[in-house]
C-alpha cells in the first residue's frame, strides 16, 4: 500500500506539474494566436491574398514539426536511432570515478591534479605509461574542489593545439603519441587535464572523435563532427588543417567584435563618470552661492540641483537597480528563449549594430556549411549541426524550416526564400550554388563576402563612434554649464 500511495502521490504531482506548464504558457499562446488572427482579418478586410497563406511556424510549433518529421522520415529515424544508441552508450562509459593524484614529472617537478577513470589501478597504469612517477592517488571527496573545472577551450588556443597536432602527424608520429606530446607541452592545466582524458581514452581503444565528445564541451561539436568525417576518408592531418584555419578565422571576427564594443564603452563610461561628478561635486557649490543671495532660478537649474540631491543622496539606489537589471537580463536571455529571440531580433533591426551581427552569423554560417560539404557531410547532417553551433534563435528557426523542407523534398533556398536574416545577395547564390552544383564554393565565396563586410561595418562604428559620444558630452556638459551660467546673469543684473 505504502508503494501504490508513493507511485500515485508522483503521479498527481508531476499531473499538477503539466497543469502549472499549461496555464503558464496559455497567457503567450493566447496573444500570439490573437495577433495572428488580427492580421488574418485585417488581411481579410483588406484582401489581400496572403492572408490565407499559411504562416511560417516559429518557436515550440516548429520544434513540435521538426520532431514530428524527423519521426516520419526514415532518413531521419535511422539518424535519432543512432543518436540514442550514442546517448546510451555515453551514459554507460559515464559511470567514472573521481580521483586526486600527484606525480612527479621528468624533471622533478610535483604535478597535482585530478583524473576522472573506473579504479585506481586504471589511474596508476596511465599515469606510469605516461611516464610520471606516481606520488599519491586518492579518491576526490565532496570537500575536495577542482580548480581546473574544464570548460570549452577558447578558439585561438584550439587553433594553435590543432595546427600543432597535424604538424605532429604529418611527421609521421602515431595520433596517441601526437596527443601526449601536446599534453606535456601545455602549460595550462585545465588543457593538460582535458588533453590526458583524450590520450586515456585513446589508450583504452576509442576512436579520437569519441574521445573528443567525451570530454564534456571542451571541444566545439563542429570539430567532433568533422574528425568523424576524417576518420572515414583518411584524411585527419588535412582536416585538422582546415579546422584550424577556420578557428583561427572565428577567433579574429570575435576579437573584432570585442575591438568594436570596447572602445564606445570605455569612452561613453568615461563621459558619463564626467557628467555625473560634474551634476554631484560641482553644481551643488554653486547652490549655496544662489541661495545666499536669493537668485530667481531658471527651470533648467532647479532640474539640474533636483538631479544632484537626488544623485547625491539615491545613488546606491541606482547601482543596485541597474546590477538588478543586469542580472535579470541575463538570466532571462540564458533560461527564456522566447525573451533570448526577441532581444537577438531587435538588435539585429539596429542601424549599422544590426548590420555587424547579421554579417557575422551569415559569414559563420555559410563558412561552416561550405566546410561541411567540403568534407562530404550529408545536407541533412549539415543542417542538424548548424542548428546546434548557432546561438542565435532566429537562424535556428531558419534552419530547422530547412530541415523539415528537406525532408519533403524541398531545396534548400525554399527555405531561406524571404528570409529579413538572409540577406538577397546570399540567397541569390545560394540558388546559383543549387543549380549549378557547385553549393560549396559558392557558400565560401558568400562567407569570404560577408566577412570583408562584417569588417568593414566594424570599422564603420569605430568611426562613428568617437564624434556621437563627443557630441553627446559636449550637449550634457553645456546643458550643465548653461544651468549655472543664467542664475550668475540675473546676479549681476541685481548688483
Amino acid at each position: 500500500m505504502n508503494a501504490d500511495s508513493a507511485t500515485l502521490e508522483k503521479t498527481h504531482s508531476k499531473e499538477n506539474k503539466n497543469i502549472i506548464k499549461n496555464v503558464l504558457k496559455f497567457i503567450p499562446n493566447l496573444f500570439t494566436k490573437a495577433a495572428h488572427g488580427a492580421s488574418f482579418l485585417v488581411g481579410v478586410i483588406k484582401k489581400d491574398p496572403r492572408a490565407f497563406q499559411i504562416q511560417k511556424a516559429s518557436g515550440d510549433e516548429l520544434l513540435e514539426e521538426l520532431n514530428r518529421v524527423k519521426r516520419d522520415s526514415n532518413e531521419y529515424k535511422n539518424q535519432a536511432e543512432k543518436e540514442e544508441e550514442e546517448r546510451i552508450e555515453k551514459v554507460k562509459n559515464q559511470k567514472m570515478i573521481s580521483y586526486r593524484y600527484k606525480v612527479k614529472d621528468s624533471s622533478g617537478r610535483i604535478v597535482s591534479n585530478t583524473f576522472e577513470a573506473p579504479s585506481v589501478n586504471d589511474v596508476r597504469v596511465f599515469l606510469t605509461n605516461e611516464g610520471y612517477e606516481v606520488v599519491e592517488i586518492k579518491e576526490r571527496s565532496k570537500f575536495d574542489i577542482d580548480i581546473n573545472l574544464g570548460g570549452r577551450i577558447k578558439n585561438g588556443d584550439l587553433s594553435f593545439m590543432l595546427t600543432q597536432l597535424s604538424t605532429y602527424i604529418k611527421a609521421g608520429i602515431p595520433l596517441i603519441n601526437s596527443v601526449r606530446i601536446l599534453a606535456k607541452q601545455t602549460t595550462n592545466a585545465m588543457h593538460k587535464k582535458i588533453l590526458n582524458k583524450v590520450v586515456y581514452e585513446l589508450v583504452i581503444g576509442e576512436k579520437f572523435s569519441v574521445a573528443l565528445e567525451k570530454q564534456d564541451k571542451a571541444f566545439p561539436t563542429l570539430l567532433i563532427n568533422m574528425v568523424k568525417t576524417s576518420e572515414m576518408t583518411g584524411d585527419l592531418a588535412g582536416t585538422l588543417d582546415e579546422m584550424a584555419a577556420y578557428y583561427t578565422e572565428v577567433e579574429k571576427a570575435r576579437k573584432q567584435m570585442i575591438s568594436a564594443l570596447v572602445y564606445p564603452s570605455v569612452i561613453l563610461t568615461v563621459a558619463i563618470v564626467a557628467v555625473v561628478f560634474i551634476i554631484v561635486y560641482v553644481v551643488p557649490q554653486f547652490v549655496g552661492m544662489f541661495a545666499s543671495n536669493n537668485a530667481e532660478l531658471p527651470a533648467i537649474t532647479v532640474f539640474i540641483i533636483n538631479a544632484s540631491d537626488f544623485l547625491g543622496a539615491y545613488w546606491w539606489v541606482l547601482l543596485l537597480a541597474l546590477v538588478a537589471l543586469i542580472v535579470i537580463y541575463r538570466l532571462l536571455y540564458k533560461n527564456v528563449k522566447e525573451f533570448r529571440k526577441t532581444m537577438q531580433t531587435f538588435f539585429m533591426h539596429l542601424p549599422v549594430i544590426g548590420n555587424v551581427i547579421i554579417y557575422n552569423e551569415v559569414s559563420t554560417l555559410t563558412r561552416t556549411f561550405s566546410s561541411l560539404l567540403n568534407h562530404s557531410v550529408f545536407i541533412t547532417d549539415s543542417m542538424e549541426i548548424l542548428s546546434k553551433l548557432s546561438n542565435n534563435e532566429v537562424y535556428k528557426e531558419i534552419i530547422n524550416r530547412t530541415l523539415i523542407t528537406l525532408s519533403k523534398g524541398g531545396k534548400i533556398s525554399d527555405s531561406f526564400k524571404g528570409e529579413w536574416a538572409f540577406p538577397v545577395v546570399a540567397y541569390e547564390m545560394l540558388v546559383t550554388g543549387e543549380s549549378t552544383g557547385q553549393l560549396a564554393l559558392m557558400m565560401e565565396k558568400v562567407a569570404d563576402h560577408y566577412q570583408a563586410l562584417h569588417t568593414n561595418a566594424v570599422t564603420t562604428i569605430k568611426s562613428l563612434v568617437e564624434p556621437i559620444i563627443i557630441c553627446f558630452l559636449a550637449v550634457a556638459v553645456g546643458f550643465i554649464i548653461m544651468s549655472i551660467i543664467l542664475p550668475m546673469f540675473d546676479l549681476y543684473g541685481q548688483l
